[in-house]
C-alpha cells in the first residue's frame, strides 16, 4: 500500500526493518568499516525497540508511516533517559541519515528528525597524560618489564605504548596493523594505517621506533616458532600468538600504567587513548600546524586538530610574548 502526498506515492506501509535493510544495502558502496556498521545497527535497533514499546506493536510490524515526529520524539526521550549525551547524539545522527535515505527513496514525504531535539556536540577536550616526563617514565618502565606479569613481554609492551605515543594510533588502528603495514627502506620507514571511517594514512617512524618493531618481531618468532608470519598476519599478538583483541589491548595498557606507578597521571576514562592525545598535544606544543596534526592523527575535520593547538595555548602565549612591553621588562 502507498500514501499519496502532492501527487507523489510514498511507501508509508513498508516495514521499517525492510527499509533499514535497504539502507544498509545502499551503504555497501561506501565501504563502511564493520565497527561503523555495527554501531549503526545498534542505534537503529535500540530505537526500534523503544518505538515498538511506545506504539504497543511488535518491532517486525512497525511501518514507515509510524515514524512521525511525535512517535520518534517519545522514543528518543526514553532513549535519553538511560544513555549518555554522546550516545543520544550518535543515535540521532544515525536515524537522521536513515530517514534522509528514506526521503530520497520516496518511502516517506519528509524527514521527521527536525522535530527531535539534538544534544549539542560536546567540545573535544584533549586528555593527555599528566606530567611533563610521564611518557618517558612509562616507556622506561615498560622496557624494564615493569608489568611484573607471570610471563613478561617487554618488547610488545614497549611497541604498544610507542604506537600511541609516537604514532598516535587508536586502539582499532593498532589491532588492524599487519606485517605489511610497516613499509619503506631502513631509516625511512612508515606505518600504513587503516583509520576511522576507512581513511588511510601514512605515519613516518624514526630509526628508534624501527628498532622497537624489529625487537618485537624477533621476540614473536622466538615465542611462536611455528607461528604464521606472512605479510597479512596481525602485527600485535596476544600471549597465545593470536591477534590481540580490544579487551586484551586495553588491559595491557592499564597494566603498564599500574606497574609503572603512573595511574594518577592518567585522565579518567582515557587509558590507551591518552597516549594518542599526548602525541597530538606534544605535536602542537612543538609547533606543528593544525593541518599537520590532522594528517598524522587521521582526523576528519581540521577543527578537531585545531583543538589541540588551542588546548596548549601556544598561539596565545606567542601573542603575549610579542608585546612591546615585554621588551621593556627585559631591561629591568
Amino acid at each position: 500500500m502507498q500514501g499519496i502526498v502532492g501527487g507523489v506515492r510514498y511507501k508509508i506501509h513498508m516495514h521499517v526493518l525492510a527499509a533499514q535493510d535497504a539502507f544498509f544495502l545502499a551503504r555497501r558502496t561506501r565501504k563502511d568499516s564493520p565497527h561503523t556498521t555495527a554501531a549503526y545497527q545498534r542505534d537503529l535497533s535500540g530505537l526500534n525497540t523503544l518505538l515498538a514499546e511506545t506504539l504497543l506493536s511488535p518491532v517486525e510490524e512497525l511501518t514507515m508511516g509510524q515514524l512521525t515526529g511525535a512517535n520518534l520524539r517519545q522514543a528518543f526521550g526514553l532513549f535519553a533517559d538511560t544513555h549518555a549525551k554522546s550516545s543520544v547524539l550518535r543515535a540521532w545522527s544515525t536515524w537522521n541519515q536513515f530517514l534522509t535515505f528514506c526521503v530520497a527513496e520516496d518511502l516517506i514525504a519528509g524527514n521527521p528528525m527536525g522535530a527531535i531535539a539534538r544534544p549539542k556536540t560536546p567540545p573535544l577536550v584533549p586528555k593527555p597524560l599528566r606530567g611533563e616526563d610521564t611518557p618517558e617514565q612509562l616507556l622506561t618502565a615498560a622496557a624494564e618489564g615493569a608489568s611484573k606479569g607471570r610471563d613478561p613481554w617487554p618488547e610488545r609492551d614497549v611497541l604498544v605504548i610507542a604506537l600511541g605515543l609516537v604514532a598516535g594510533l587508536r586502539s582499532a588502528e593498532m589491532r588492524t596493523l599487519t606485517l605489511a603495514s610497516v613499509v619503506g627502506r631502513e631509516g625511512d620507514q612508515r606505518l600504513h594505517v587503516k583509520g576511522k571511517g576507512n581513511r588511510d594514512r601514512s605515519v613516518p617512524i624514526e630509526p628508534p621506533m624501527e628498532r622497537i618493531v624489529d625487537a618485537y618481531l624477533k621476540s614473536c618468532r622466538q615465542r611462536f616458532p611455528q607461528g604464521r608470519f606472512d605479510r597479512e598476519s596481525a602485527l600485535l599478538r596476544d600471549r597465545h600468538g593470536e591477534p590481540i583483541g580490544r579487551g586484551g589491548l586495553e588491559y595491557l595498557v592499564k597494566s603498564c600504567f599500574r606497574w609503572a606507578g603512573l595511574n594518577d597521571r592518567v585522565p579518567t576514562g582515557a587509558n590507551l587513548h591518552a597516549l594518542r592525545h599526548t602525541f597530538a598535544t606534544r605535536l602542537a606544543e612543538d609547533g606543528a600546524s593544525a593541518s599537520e596534526i590532522m594528517a598524522l592523527l587521521g582526523h576528519a575535520s581540521l577543527a578537531t586538530s585545531q583543538n589541540y593547538i588551542e588546548a596548549t595555548a601556544r598561539e596565545r602565549r606567542a601573542a603575549v610574548a610579542s608585546s612591546r612591553t615585554y621588551r621593556a621588562l627585559k631591561d629591568i
